[in-house]
């Protein structure tokens, strides 16, 4: 397993439009992911320890950030023929097994995570109201084990500033996680 770093937030990117069928078999678009105080981009898969270890708290946030007006899904671009375990049905039943808050979205063509620059899983992305980046930061201080008590949460945190302020901190740790598993 090699460990992948995305690079620091570009504030004020602009968010790529995008139209994915997910695993509740709607198609999802940018506008309708988008909640009124900004959006957040998962870059998961169902097989990366980075995302196995958090899943837990990554839903519980998701539920938090959602009361702040923040729209949430997730993507999985990863291979499905090389990684089976991110097939489209695995897809689905880790969303339903899991009570997954947020459309699961499926990037069959991987075109998405090329448009977002995503490097790796977990890649988080957090668009303020006028959709542009203000997040590319971690869950937490977590890595493969639980964060010690009393640490941040630190994408919760930061979504709930840009729910706020329109404005994520300037102070951001990248996300770690296993490289997006690119078709050959």
């Amino acid at each position: 397993m090699a460990a992948l770093t995305p690079p620091i937030c570009d504030f004020d990117w602009p968010a790529p439009e995008f139209a994915l069928l997910a695993t509740d078999g709607r198609t999802y678009s940018r506008g309708d992911v988008a909640g009124p105080n900004g959006m957040l981009i998962l870059f998961i898969c169902n097989h990366c320890p980075f995302v196995i270890a958090f899943l837990d708290r990554l839903i519980r946030d998701v539920r938090d950030v959602q009361q702040h007006g923040i729209g949430v899904a997730a993507i999985c671009s990863n291979d499905p023929v090389a990684y089976p375990a991110d097939s489209f049905e695995n897809m689905g039943k880790m969303a339903q097994e899991r009570d997954f808050p947020f459309p699961y979205l499926h990037d069959v063509d991987q075109s998405v995570a090329h448009a977002y620059g995503a490097v790796c899983t977990p890649d988080f992305f957090g668009f303020g109201r006028d959709m542009g980046l203000q997040y590319r930061g971690r869950l937490d201080a977590s890595k493969l084990e639980p964060p010690p008590d009393g640490q941040p949460r630190e994408l919760y945190d930061a979504m709930v500033q840009i729910a706020k302020t329109g404005q994520g901190p300037r102070e951001q740790t990248p996300s770690i996680g296993c490289s997006i598993k690119w078709k050959t």
